[in-house]
């Protein structure tokens, strides 16, 4: 099953998939998926606050741009955190936007559990410049192939989640 977690930032997403994921799995931990990059200081805290919140709860790996990859090597659900980080690392790679949708079509053809986490960002004013308004205009277009693709999908919001489907 697929399951879509999505919200502005700081709205509790990541906590949110966290806590569905592990009343889900089974036995075994699932994995974590780490998309992030660490380009700064300020990335990093925010990067250690989610590991000292997962503490050894999940099989963690740590892979910003093969996704799919990462993905079929896995062998039990899988939170992925965060798919708009991976497309920020896709444009920051210059990865054309039609590669980058293909290789998110394929993810959501996997057979295996997969919990995404994806930053609402069409919610705000439009960009003043270019590379913000292609990621915000790709982030939708994720979004939208994951909202059709995965069988449950919550927003989030003020920490609580809302079933949308």
């Amino acid at each position: 099953m697929k399951t879509l977690f999505i919200g502005g930032i700081k709205s509790g997403k990541s906590r949110l998939a966290e806590a569905y994921i592990l009343e889900q799995a089974s036995a075994d931990k699932p994995y974590y998926l780490a998309t992030n990059e660490v380009f700064d200081d300020e990335m990093q805290a925010r990067i250690r606050v989610h590991q000292q919140r997962r503490q050894d709860l999940f099989a963690t790996i740590e892979e910003p741009v093969k996704l799919l990859e990462a993905l079929q090597k896995c062998r039990g659900p899988v939170l992925v955190e965060c798919v708009s980080m991976w497309l920020n690392n896709q444009l920051y790679h210059q990865i054309p936007e039609v590669d980058i949708l293909q290789e998110l079509e394929a993810v959501l053809q996997l057979t295996c559990d997969i919990v995404l986490v994806h930053n609402e960002v069409g919610l705000s004013v439009i960009a003043d410049n270019r590379l913000a308004r292609q990621f915000v205009d790709l982030s939708g277009k994720a979004a939208q192939l994951m909202g059709q693709h995965c069988e449950q999908v919550f927003f989030c919001s003020a920490g609580l989640k809302i079933k949308m489907k």
